[in-house]
């Protein structure tokens, strides 16, 4: 019976490149949509782009453009690169659209006419500098739970608490670094604490179809923890939909990202004449799954599930979780050459060398996948050219020349085992349940025999002795019908070589519907071309080299002892788990003590003129003061710093710079998370002390 089947993968922040991270989740989406079809269902891929919050907004206004314009660029560079990948979305739309506000408007106003909706006077963190109310990852501090350092102001990556930002311990701003203070403001709650929520949930996550058992046990430990109310307001300024009725209240990015899910679906009917609530009624037959990464968790099941429940919608029928990608055993890394963009990747290699590597590490379970690019090199051409391409081109030359390019008679007992496997289902089911590895691995299995058959049977011998012909026609024959077997297992992965088969084969698109049948005798098939070259590592060593990000600082930014890096902001959950400074080379303490380190107070601070980014420095060393240009004029007004303690690099060689001569450096930290931080000293120590 045809299946009616909404999908959708979590939407892309429009505030940076796609990565071969991201591309875990949209790869093992597309295969999954892709079997489906395969199999007759009515199966429809919708997602977007996520294109509000502060980010966007602080982006826009740093490149001098809107926002709106910021978010149309990206749009197109992701979907080039999704598109690159083979990503077939049937609808790739943007969260800011008339239909995701129409549905972000409705959700809630059903749900303050439910009373699930609450107007609350809080406390929220302020920046100084910025001059604005900081969103909850744009804070950070020691988690009030677990007591982790440098967690966001939301939830801690380190024990998976939920908490409000003023919860945090020693908060700072990741805007400028600055200490926020807090101001009174009128914020609208989702009130998932309310009886009717929590009990909701927990009949809806004791359902094991609903989510996997790892994440079902996590989420339980939520809610015996007792949920907390959402905050889903924002206040000006902010890019976003404005509350109906709220002036200078916008919805908080995290309430109207997954109804962007429901606005590209309601713009794919209404180009291609659906129902949308066939889709979307609480008693609505179809399917809808949602594929997204374990970190959002908390929300794809909590509150989403709450406000569709509870706003008259139906619910997912599954959240599928998966986990986070390493490169090399490691995080993915810019000083390393590993944080490789989708762009970056294309430039280099075969997109469908990936799409199979990562579904034969894909088993439906949280489990992290890792991409080691030597076994990346060693599986793809092991399987995919050694043993399935290989079948192809040892048996294809033959037929066109030996027989006018016609098929004969199929081996019946050659085919047995392939017989068995499409009436057993196991491959389908593989797929189905999201464990390609599984599926893959009994793929391979059938190469093997199908490669076992055409070394047994030698047609390069046969095709040297007379009177042997019609052995040679029924043996690559039968080799080639096993090839079309393999083609059809391996469509959902690997699309376009499937269609560069079926045209070879001359084949209408081949479909998982019907029973087994060989490849009729007289069938026509065209001359073969080359289908898949093999991986060349050096390919891969150039790649990782161009995607190296030096770690040197800017000449403007020559003052500060860590990198200010300049990279594009991405979302910053992922920016987190992303960057990562390697250790090595080190170095030894010998090295170490040839740095001069030693506590200052900032005497005096001021702007200097025609620098956006430099503060003069005026340091007492106890001894001496010294001159230093600085690149903290972005986290810190001048008169802030005056007295404060300090460390400098005493002994670096002074240098000219434009606006006169500076005479060491101040230590500050930052990565793209935030910064730069000035490193402050314990209490008691004082001006000229050495650091050792």
């Amino acid at each position: 019976m045809s299946r009616k089947i909404l999908v959708t993968s979590a939407l892309p922040y429009a505030n940076g490149a796609i990565h071969l991270g991201h591309l875990v989740e949209y790869i093992q989406t597309d295969i999954w949509t892709r079997f489906q079809k395969m199999r007759g269902h009515q199966c429809v891929y919708c997602c977007a782009d996520d294109t509000h919050g502060t980010p966007i907004m602080l982006r826009a206004e740093k490149e001098g453009i809107t926002p709106e314009q910021l978010i149309d660029r990206v749009w197109h560079e992701h979907k080039r690169d999704f598109d690159g990948f083979h990503v077939e979305f049937d609808n790739y739309y943007s969260t800011n659209t008339p239909e995701t506000r129409h549905y972000a408007d409705t959700i809630y106003g059903r749900l303050k006419e439910a009373g699930l909706i609450e107007i609350r006077s809080i406390e929220q963190y302020y920046d100084p500098v910025k001059e604005m109310f900081l969103p909850d990852r744009f804070i950070k501090g020691e988690c009030p739970k677990c007591h982790a350092k440098d967690q966001y102001g939301d939830n801690c990556e380190a024990c998976g608490a939920a908490y409000q930002p003023t919860d945090l311990i020693e908060p700072y701003s990741a805007v400028s670094g600055a200490k926020p203070v807090r101001k009174s403001s009128d914020h609208h709650f989702f009130k998932l604490s309310d009886p009717r929520c929590a009990n909701f949930l927990k009949d809806w996550i004791a359902n094991p179809e609903h989510v996997q058992s790892e994440a079902a046990n996590k989420l339980g430990e939520w809610l015996q923890a007792g949920l907390s109310d959402w905050d889903i307001s924002r206040d000006a300024p902010y890019f976003g939909f404005e509350i109906p009725d709220a002036p200078s209240k916008y919805y908080y990015v995290w309430l109207d990202a997954p109804i962007g899910y429901m606005g590209s679906f309601q713009n794919y009917c209404d180009k291609n004449g659906l129902d949308f609530d066939e889709y979307w009624k609480p008693d609505s037959e179809a399917e809808l799954y949602h594929f997204i990464g374990k970190d959002i968790l908390y929300f794809h099941a909590l509150f989403w599930p709450a406000e569709l429940a509870h706003a008259g919608f139906r619910t997912p029928t599954g959240v599928f979780c998966h986990g986070f990608l390493t490169v090399n055993g490691t995080k993915m890394s810019k000083s390393r050459g590993t944080f490789i963009t989708a762009e970056s990747y294309l430039n280099h290699l075969n997109p469908e060398w990936l799409r199979y590597y990562y579904a034969a590490k894909l088993n439906g379970s949280m489990e992290d996948i890792d991409l080691n690019l030597e076994d990346f090199a060693a599986r793809v051409n092991s399987d995919l050219v050694g043993k399935y391409v290989n079948i192809a081109s040892r048996c294809a030359g033959f037929i066109s020349k030996k027989f006018a390019g016609k098929l004969g008679t199929c081996d019946a007992a050659a085919t047995a085992e392939f017989v068995a496997a499409f009436d057993k289902g196991e491959i389908a089911q593989s797929y189905e349940d999201r464990d390609y590895g599984r599926a893959l691995r009994e793929i391979m299995r059938l190469a093997d025999v199908a490669n076992q058959y055409i070394a047994e049977k030698k047609p390069w011998a046969m095709a040297k002795q007379e009177g042997r012909e019609a052995e040679l026609h029924e043996v690559c024959s039968t080799a080639l019908t096993l090839f079309r077997d393999l083609t059809l297992y391996l469509k959902p992965v690997l699309p376009k070589l499937a269609e560069q088969v079926e045209d070879f084969l001359n084949l209408q698109p081949l479909t998982w519907t019907g029973a087994w049948a060989p490849l009729p005798a007289g069938h026509a098939i065209n001359e073969y071309q080359h289908l898949m070259t093999r991986i060349d590592p050096k390919k891969i060593e150039i790649m990782v080299e161009e995607n190296k990000q030096s770690l040197a600082p800017t000449p403007e930014f020559a003052n500060t002892p860590t990198p200010v890096r300049h990279a594009e902001h991405q979302q910053a959950k992922v920016e987190a788990e992303a960057a990562a400074t390697p250790w090595e080379p080190f170095i030894s303490i010998d090295d170490f003590t040839k740095v001069d380190l030693r506590i200052v107070r900032i005497a005096n601070a001021e702007h200097v003129i025609g620098a956006d980014k430099l503060l003069k420095l005026t340091l007492d060393l106890g001894t001496e003061t010294r001159t230093v240009f600085a690149g903290i004029k972005s986290a810190y007004a001048p008169e802030t710093l005056i007295g404060r303690l300090t460390v400098m690099v005493a002994n670096l060689a002074p240098r000219k710079m434009k606006f006169g001569m500076s005479e060491g450096m101040v230590l500050a930290a930052s990565d793209e998370r935030g910064g730069p931080f000035l490193l402050s000293p314990d209490s008691g120590a004082q001006p000229g002390m050495r650091i050792k």
